[in-house]
């Protein structure tokens, strides 16, 4: 296959790719968006491997088919809830095809390299390993193997500077000698360390925050991996994910009213801060009346309006499908429903849209924090479904508490207030709601999606 015909393929699934992205910036266009970066992908592939050079293609079809086959298992079989997860682990997976890809050039290289492709290798080794070993640790938190809090230890910062130093020399060394293997090694042994290092101190609800970066990082590391190979596709599929990666982290950064430095050094959630129900912002500030769906189900039925805010118990009790079925009698009963979604719902980004995305709920349905604050005090029923951190009127009133100017759903504003949860636990950043104490709040203790069952029945009866 020609050179030209290479490049024009590469340029072809360029725009796939940049046409894709767009797709994904609304719901309704999401699938189709998906399919062109997918297309555009398959022909960067196929261009890739008609390259002159590119041998040995029964190793690449054997790699094809055991990690799709991997892949493919991992995509049917995964639950929602653990989406997260997943995400967390392809981008550590990307980063590490990255560093090996550099690593491998590096290795391979039969005389000192020139131009920009030795400082591409750096950035690809060193990027691409502090995504692998900080998709890990994310990874662990999210699936609870480790504590899920922000974890500190003594000189924690001068540590990660000195390291961070000694990093940045040897990646300068091995710039200036790509011969220099003992300063290559240095390299990626510590930046191995700093990807566990820069996550470990993270935690609560921070956690989305951190998925969207590395997968930024992925983004960056794929694309210096581009320059090292003079591929053009992979330069801009990484640059596009690292560039929409950043903007993502910024929005997220922005939903929660802090700085991606706060968010990466302020250690929020950490163990100190969240000792526990006696602690600070953990102590229980008053007593709660629980009540049965059959009680709910009076107030609902004489209603105009309900708002339903989804959170991560909606999630890890699989309720999405119970949710749609009790917008739907609701609205037979002439009850306007609409679904309020915060940007930091859940723990990654987006991930209450595909939740109720499975469950068919119209696009129309959503609305976007901004948009439905201003209705909640005109709204009968605020119905929260596992939602905690992001429903927390301290964000608004608390000026000690850690969440203080995080933006959040007005949910305490609403005529009347159900949480569905399990428990009295703090959510996911560690510390106590008083919403859950207020007058106007009605609590139903249980398995979410049971409860939602039981709340549409009582309604359809009463």
């Amino acid at each position: 296959m020609s050179t030209n015909l290479i490049q024009a393929a590469y340029l072809l699934a360029a725009v796939l790719f940049i046409l894709g992205l767009r797709g994904l910036s609304s719901p309704k266009t999401a699938v189709r968006g998906n399919q062109m970066a997918a297309a555009g992908m398959l022909i960067a592939i196929v261009a890739t491997l008609l390259v002159q050079g590119v041998v040995s293609y029964g190793v690449i079809i054997a790699g094809i088919v055991v990690g799709g086959g991997i892949g493919a298992v991992a995509a049917t079989r995964i639950e929602m809830t653990a989406m997260p997860q997943m995400v967390a682990l392809l981008n550590g997976f990307g980063g590490a095809a990255s560093a090996l890809v550099a690593i491998a050039e590096f290795m391979n290289a039969t005389g000192p390299l020139t131009g920009i492709v030795p400082i591409a290798i750096v950035i690809s080794v060193l990027v691409g390993s502090v995504t692998l070993t900080g998709s890990f640790v994310a990874f662990a938190k999210l699936q609870e193997l480790v504590g899920g809090a922000a974890v500190q230890y003594p000189l924690q910062g001068p540590v990660n500077a000195i390291l961070g130093a000694i990093t940045l020399g040897a990646a300068a060394m091995v710039v200036a000698n790509t011969g220099n293997m003992t300063a290559f090694y240095v390299l990626i042994g510590l930046s191995l360390v700093i990807g566990v290092l820069l996550v470990i101190p993270i935690g609560g609800a921070d956690m989305p925050v951190v998925i969207s970066l590395l997968n930024s990082y992925s983004g960056i590391a794929a694309c210096a991996t581009g320059f090292v190979l003079d591929n053009s596709a992979l330069v801009v599929s990484g640059s596009l994910v690292g560039a929409s990666g950043i903007i993502l982290t910024k929005i997220m950064c922005d939903a929660m009213n802090r700085s991606l430095a706060n968010v990466l050094f302020g250690a929020f959630g950490s163990i100190e801060e969240v000792a526990g129900e006696g602690g600070a912002h953990g102590e229980i500030q008053g007593s709660v009346v629980s009540y049965t769906p059959t009680d709910a189900a009076v107030i609902f039925s004489n209603s105009r309006s309900v708002i339903v805010v989804p959170g991560y118990g909606m999630a890890v009790a699989q309720a999405q499908h119970a949710v749609r079925e009790l917008a739907d009698t609701l609205e037979e009963n002439g009850i306007d429903v609409k679904f309020a979604v915060h940007p930091v719902a859940g723990r990654m980004p987006g991930h209450m849209n595909v939740l109720l995305a499975e469950a068919d709920v119209p696009y129309d349905k959503l609305v976007e924090m901004d948009e439905i604050n201003p209705e909640f005090p005109e709204t009968d029923v605020a119905l929260v479904l596992g939602a905690n951190d992001v429903v927390n009127p301290s964000a608004r009133e608390d000026k000690g508490s850690p969440i203080y100017g995080m933006p959040i759903l007005n949910v305490d504003q609403a005529q009347h207030v159900f949480v569905i949860k399990r428990s009295m636990n703090p959510g996911f950043a560690g510390i106590q709601n008083p919403l859950f104490f207020k007058e106007n709040t009605m609590m139903i203790f249980g398995d979410a999606k049971k409860v939602v069952i039981a709340l549409a029945e009582a309604v359809r009866n009463y």
